[in-house]
């Protein structure tokens, strides 16, 4: 009977039961957020808005915004600078500034076409990054219009508030474009940036009427 004998099913039978792919799927299972609790969730992501806010008040050349992009900063930011500037009808003159609804509209829609016009003009970043940047942009333009309406609050219509509403949402202007460029401009083609940063010049100048004409 040993000629008979397969000599296949001879030897001892050894190997690990463990599946190949347990100790990855473990690994996997340790890094992912489905299990955090909500207060963690919601901690965690404000700690990441917070720095980017960081990164537009001291502009330099970093792909963090680019790369780990979101709207949630854009989206409060629209938000808190619509409700500042939503206008109260004049007694005198009857005229209303903007309300909340004209504001979000100019920001996103203004956003929207700005990064559109990027990707046309052969940008390297998609239009939701454009978006994320323009959004984070806003923040020195926000600051502006906090002093702006403590200026109209405190100081009143005088000469002194108006100036203080021209110097603030100039600086914050200036400030918002430079941060912009910073960001965006290594994404344009060499010979097509003049046509890219126009309207980004367009839409902060949009924004800084609306703040320097708070009242």
């Amino acid at each position: 009977m040993d000629d008979f004998q397969n000599p296949v099913f001879s030897a001892p039978i050894e190997g690990s039961l463990q599946h190949p792919d347990q100790s990855a799927s473990q690994t996997v299972e340790d890094n992912t957020t489905l299990d955090e609790p909500v207060k963690d969730t919601i901690i965690r992501d404000l700690k990441a808005v917070c720095g980017k806010f960081t990164h537009i008040l001291y502009p330099r050349k970093n792909s963090e915004l680019l790369k780990d992009w979101d709207l949630w900063g854009p989206l409060l930011l629209c938000v808190m600078l619509a409700l500042l500037l939503q206008g109260v009808q004049d007694e005198k003159t009857g005229s209303m500034g903007p309300q909340f609804t004209e504001v979000f509209v100019v920001i996103w829609v203004g956003a929207a076409v700005v990064s559109l016009n990027s990707s046309l003009l052969g940008g390297k970043i998609s239009l939701f990054q454009s978006i994320c940047v323009l959004g984070y942009c806003i923040f020195p333009l926000f600051l502006s219009m906090i002093v702006c309406w403590l200026a109209v609050h405190i100081i009143g219509h005088a000469t002194a508030s108006i100036v203080i509403r021209i110097l603030t949402a100039t600086i914050g202007y200036g400030w918002s474009v430079y941060a912009s460029i910073v960001f965006l401009g290594e994404s344009q083609p060499s010979g097509r940036k003049a046509l890219a940063v126009y309207p980004i010049c367009l839409f902060y100048f949009i924004l800084a009427w609306m703040v320097a004409t708070y009242s």
